[in-house]
């Protein structure tokens, strides 16, 4: 198996289950790269778990009108689907924000192991503990973030849904439309997106932002204003 799989794997929640089981998932488990903007998930799909290897991805959910917001974000050594293995489907979607490796999982192999084997079993119990927490944590962003968090968050979010089939992302706003989406003022806005282009976060435009670093924006959503 290649290097960065076997350390994406080893950063992971799964490098801490029993040695014999790694190298089973490892040796079963199919690399697979997407482009950015690509959607490996969607409502009510079949469970299957991935190992995420390289790129930024987003797991998300949809209003009867077509909004979305991000519910989690995923990055190297994140597993994504141990939910919907234990629960079945879910009504979320998952997109790649970058270009993305992954490894899929053989999700019966993982769940016979969990059955028979209380190690495993605990492992995913902790795994899902720390993935709600995650998510709570993200409503928090969303909700009651200071104004860099709910900026950065906001134009992922936008970006993503406006995609190009070349995986561009360029949340078409102005700095005032964005003020009024994260409830602040112009030039509070105007200075976050200043820091944010001399960090080579992002480009912007009368009435666009275009990001250039994706994973950079996803790690402003946690930093403190």
């Amino acid at each position: 198996m290649a290097v960065d799989v076997t350390a994406a794997m080893a950063g992971s929640f799964l490098g801490g289950l029993p040695e014999e089981l790694t190298g089973r998932l490892l040796a079963s488990g199919r690399r697979i790269d997407y482009p950015a903007g690509s959607t490996l998930y969607r409502e009510g799909a079949a469970p299957q778990a991935v190992l995420v290897v390289r790129g930024l991805l987003r797991v998300y959910m949809s209003s009867p009108e077509g909004r979305q917001v991000t519910v989690r974000y995923a990055r190297i050594s994140d597993v994504l689907g141990i939910a919907v293995l234990v629960g079945g489907p879910a009504n979320v979607g998952v997109q790649t924000l970058a270009d993305c490796t992954l490894l899929r999982i053989d999700a019966g192999l993982l769940t016979a192991a969990a059955r028979t084997d209380s190690r495993v079993a605990w492992a995913l119990a902790e795994e899902l503990s720390r993935r709600l927490y995650e998510n709570l944590r993200q409503t928090a962003v969303n909700a009651f973030g200071t104004v860099r968090q709910r900026v950065a968050a906001h134009l992922l979010d936008l970006a993503s849904t406006q995609q190009s089939p070349q995986g561009e992302l360029v949340a078409h706003v102005s700095q005032q439309e964005l003020a009024d989406a994260v409830g602040s003022v112009r030039e509070v806005v105007a200075r976050v997106l200043r820091e944010f282009r001399q960090a080579g976060l992002v480009a912007t435009a009368a009435d666009n932002v275009h990001i250039l670093d994706p994973t950079g924006l996803h790690d402003q959503t946690w930093d403190p204003e």
